[in-house]
């Protein structure tokens, strides 16, 4: 059924601080020889309450020590149908209005309160910035998830005077710089933002225990397989976006690291998504993958699927990276079935509802 159209020092002060702060832990490090995991998706509008609580089950499971999520948390331009089906909304709908001033509550609510004490890693999506909201407005919501203990140190660590919360942030762990980056505005990296990447891959060359460098973001980079919906469909996308490729292609080539580029904003998943002929007539081909499959209404694979390494749509499921000791990262991922859902998550919205989010929210059918 189609549904209804309605217009988170001592162990006591540690368990405290999770108990007041679900989420915002650090980071825990792994032993330097073991094998380690993290997890990351994106795009958890439209059905993400429904499908999020079973990603957070699997990621516990999975042993991961982080998920990151990179980012539209809630579609904001419209209704979501997850928050239309809760009981007290099908009782009495929301307004446009009252629902843009709870979607952010729903998201920390019903989404990242299932990771419990695992740390969770946010990056700000285009559908974070949609009217009447606005990056500023993200960082003050967001302010808990973006001023951990881990990443405070990270930022003041690389500048003392960094006192300011930016949507873009990075930190170090086992050896592996993860850096979130925001092209969330104008399918665009903005000059301070290019100019504080550059410094951190400078850092990271001349640091002979970083090895791995992780690049999250919510669009892909320009000219991939999934150009069709990413930095190329602005000017200045296409040209920040290939500077930032170019760097990391040097990171790669000259300064030795081991490179992957991760994305969501196209809802579905895709490994191999720089191999087309642009990359290889420019510099080469990085790994990178799109796992946009969180919960938004599924799309179309590109009609260059098959020049990738593994495509899927119309799946749910998160991306689970495992770290080797050399600093090597195996993806593989992780596709959720609709037994997976949380049967409290399924007493909330119902079978039916629920069904409907794995059936048939699809721009496909």
């Amino acid at each position: 059924m189609i549904p209804r159209r309605i217009i988170f020092a001592a162990p006591f002060l540690a368990f405290a601080m999770l108990c007041l702060f679900p989420g915002v832990a650090s980071a825990q490090s792994s032993a330097p020889d073991a094998t380690w995991r993290f997890a990351v998706s994106g795009d958890s509008r439209n059905c993400g309450d429904v499908v999020m609580p079973a990603i957070a089950a699997g990621v516990q499971k999975s042993a991961a020590t982080f998920y990151w999520h990179l980012g539209d948390f809630r579609k904001n331009s419209d209704f979501d149908e997850d928050i239309e089906h809760q009981p007290e909304h099908l009782a009495k709908p929301l307004s446009i209005s009252a629902y843009q001033q709870t979607v952010w509550d729903d998201f920390l609510q019903n989404q990242i309160a299932a990771f419990g004490s695992l740390p969770v890693f946010l990056g700000i999506g285009n559908h974070e910035t949609v009217w009447p909201h606005t990056r500023e407005m993200y960082l003050i919501q967001f302010a808990d998830w973006l001023e951990t203990p881990v990443l405070r140190k990270q930022r003041l660590g690389d500048d003392p005077n960094a006192h300011r919360l930016t949507t873009y942030y990075h930190w170090i762990q086992d050896g592996v710089d993860f850096i979130t980056l925001d092209n969330a505005v104008n399918n665009e990296f903005d000059a301070d933002q290019l100019k504080w990447f550059e410094k951190i891959l400078a850092r990271d060359a001349g640091n002979p225990e970083t090895h791995t460098i992780v690049v999250g973001m919510h669009e892909a980079l320009p000219d991939s397989i999934a150009a069709n919906h990413a930095m190329d469909d602005s000017p200045a996308g296409v040209a920040s976006g290939r500077r930032v490729y170019a760097d990391l292609l040097k990171a790669q080539n000259e300064s030795h690291k081991l490179v992957y580029v991760l994305a969501s904003h196209q809802h579905f998943y895709m490994a191999g998504v720089f191999n087309t002929a642009y990359w290889r007539e420019h510099g080469g081909v990085l790994p990178g993958w799109i796992v946009g499959t969180a919960g938004a209404v599924r799309y179309a694979l590109p009609p260059e699927k098959s020049d990738a390494q593994a495509a899927a749509t119309n799946v749910y499921g998160f991306l689970l990276g495992a770290v080797r000791p050399s600093g090597e990262i195996n993806f593989t991922f992780h596709q959720l079935n609709e037994s997976d859902v949380p049967p409290a998550v399924v007493a909330t919205y119902k079978p039916e509802f629920v069904h409907w989010c794995f059936a048939e929210n699809s721009a496909t059918r």
